[in-house]
């Protein structure tokens, strides 16, 4: 699989995320919350993302979502297939460094068991 991310990829209709929050798991983060559902689907995971305006101005919200869309995109080979995931930036997020938001993701998605065995 290549280091891509591509629409296919990612969540974006409302009812998609509405499914997410009210039938799967959550994991909590200091920088982000972490939602869960395994569909019965053998597809690649389906990854979307949250950054509400409480996260600050545009271009904050802009670096927090590149940042959040990097790490998705490093990890998706290694989260399991049939997985939807919604990622949702906290504001704490904007005063983090990459290596800090990297480190939350990574125990939120052990915590989580999004990963591949």
């Amino acid at each position: 699989m290549r280091l891509r991310f591509p629409k296919s990829a990612r969540l974006n209709r409302a009812a998609e995320f509405a499914k997410v929050k009210a039938e799967g798991s959550t994991s909590h983060g200091k920088y982000l919350l972490l939602g869960s559902f395994q569909t019965g689907e053998d597809q690649p995971a389906r990854i979307g993302l949250v950054t509400s305006r409480r996260v600050g101005g545009a271009v904050e919200r802009n670096r927090v979502r590149r940042q959040l869309r990097e790490l998705a995109r490093k990890s998706r080979p290694e989260i399991k297939p049939g997985l939807q995931l919604v990622i949702i930036a906290r504001r704490s997020a904007l005063s983090a460094s990459f290596s800090e938001l990297e480190q939350d993701w990574l125990r939120a998605s052990q915590r989580a068991g999004i990963f591949k065995a």
